[in-house]
């Protein structure tokens, strides 16, 4: 693979470039030696914490789910800006467990995506070893990297989780016939209406939870439903629900207009109706299959509440990565930089969180390890991108201008074996031409990317929140020649000096 010309060349801003191009052109990178667990005092109390992580869950998905708006988004705090780095399971999922960049992970595609965690070690440091050592109960259910367990061991259970129920060679997606990995012993599991995967992970959250009261322990339970990934399977409760709805018609839908986008979009007819009714279909099933998610958090609440261990406890809701449904000509999909695939929901309740409120600052999923590190008390190893949310909890919040200014982007193209039919013929198989690695900074008003093609977008999202225009070419040069430069930090950036370079101001950055 031939990289572009830019991303050999020095900028003379003392970075890393050899970083940048690694991850543009594919090279091997080895794994970051194991780093002590993060320090932590042996007498402080520490709090609970539910995360609950579905799959593929879109930003307006959130709308059609009334006891999350209930019991979290009327109970807690909501983040208007809080993003994915990368609109893929493995690598999102990746950077949550270990609060890393893609670029600093490894773990670039949903291709041997646990195979690739494993094999760097990332096992080995991650939130629950760290709140494991701090005297936490861990808990882990649901999803875990794609391909678990691999050529390895199908009783493999990760360092640091007391307890694991996993589903094992991508089974979990139908929700019925299924085997998972009960700390160590694969059980089967069929096709009856209680074999429902999301209703048998809800039983087993609130036997986690009541076990973890008992023993006057704090808690981390990492609840992760298949919800509502393809192929979407609703339980039979909830097959009948939502007739005649349609996928949400938002003003990029089956774009008038690709002129100015890249050739891959361009490449793209307008929808036809087939194609239309389709998405609605699809639609459809992903908010049934969401009505069992509802019921899962009703239920964590009930029992939190009936344990007496409600008001002690973080309740922490999102997505790994968001979903396109006809955007931009688009089927179903992810793995763009556009609002759809990275803007996904994070939703925040408990102790001392103000209700009914919202902040706008940007949030990663790289910040939530830090997050729940902060809570228990603990000090995260260094190599962590992420910083704490914590401050953004208070009735009173920082400004806008005292906290991360831009977000670094980031996609790799691999082979997606579990892909829908309409993704792998856009991505993989027939497109031509096809979406290709980009990098991007999203910062409060713009988003600018940069293909591994040469092409470039860049759109200002207080002017243009649906990205219709791409206005790359008739914007001041020096704007978007300090967009490009910023990227470049960002793509070289590790542990503090992510952070430090997320707070840079547009202004702040220095051209040659």
């Amino acid at each position: 693979m031939k990289c572009r010309e830019k991303f050999g060349k020095q900028r003379g801003l003392a970075l890393m470039l050899a970083l940048s191009v690694a991850g543009f052109c594919g090279l091997i990178f080895a794994a970051d030696p194991p780093p002590a667990n993060p320090t932590h005092p042996s007498s402080t109390h520490r709090p609970n914490i539910v995360f609950i992580l579905t799959d593929d869950m879109a930003m307006y998905d959130v709308a059609v789910m009334p006891k999350l708006n209930r019991l979290l988004i009327n109970e807690g705090t909501t983040f208007s800006g809080y993003f994915v780095t990368n609109s893929l399971c493995c690598p999102s999922r990746s950077s949550i467990l270990r609060g890393q960049y893609v670029h600093n992970h490894h773990v670039t595609s949903n291709e041997a995506g646990f195979k690739r965690f494993y094999e760097f070690g990332h096992e080995a440091s991650t939130i629950a070893t760290w709140l494991k050592a701090a005297g936490y109960s861990t808990g882990y259910m649901g999803k875990y990297l794609n391909g678990y367990p691999e050529s390895e061991d199908k009783t493999h259970v990760p360092r640091g989780w007391d307890e694991w129920d996993v589903a094992i060679n991508y089974e979990g997606y139908n929700e019925f016939n299924y085997h998972l990995n009960e700390n160590g012993k694969i059980v089967a599991y069929g096709h009856s209406e209680e074999d429902y995967l999301t209703d048998v992970l809800s039983r087993k959250a609130q036997a986690f939870i009541r076990q973890a009261a008992e023993k006057q322990k704090p808690f981390f339970l990492h609840l992760s439903p298949f919800a509502p990934h393809y192929p979407a399977t609703p339980a039979p409760r909830h097959q009948d629900l939502f007739p005649g709805v349609k996928a949400p018609r938002t003003a990029s839908f089956d774009e008038e207009s690709v002129a100015g986008k890249p050739a891959y979009l361009r490449a793209q007819p307008r929808l036809t109706k087939s194609q239309t009714a389709k998405l609605d279909e699809n639609y459809r099933k992903r908010i049934q299959s969401l009505q069992s998610v509802d019921d899962l958090l009703e239920n964590i609440v009930r029992t939190l509440k009936d344990t007496g261990t409600l008001a002690d406890t973080y309740i922490v809701f999102t997505s790994d990565n968001g979903f396109h449904l006809g955007q931009h000509r688009l089927r179903e999909g992810k793995q763009t930089a556009y609002e759809e695939d990275i803007h996904v929901p994070l939703i925040i309740r408990g102790p001392g969180v103000p209700a009914r409120h919202a902040v706008p600052h940007l949030a990663l999923e790289t910040d939530l390890a830090a997050t729940f590190a902060e809570w228990g008390s603990l000090r995260p190893p260094s190599f962590v991108d992420g910083r704490s949310l914590v401050p953004l909890l208070e009735k009173s919040v920082p400004s806008l201008d005292h906290w991360r200014q831009g977000v670094l982007i980031e996609h790799y193209p691999g082979t997606e074996p579990f892909m829908s039919k309409s993704e792998k013929k856009l991505f993989q198989i027939s497109q031509k031409p096809r979406l290709t690695a980009y990098k991007a900074v999203r910062s409060n008003q713009y988003l600018y990317v940069e293909y591994q093609s040469g092409e470039r977008e860049l759109y200002d999202l207080r002017k243009d929140p649906d990205e219709l225009h791409n206005i790359v070419k008739e914007a001041a040069p020096a704007l978007v020649e300090r967009l490009s430069v910023w990227i470049d930090h960002l793509a070289q950036c590790r542990g503090a000096g992510c952070r430090e370079t997320e707070d840079a101001t547009i202004e702040q950055i220095h051209l040659n």
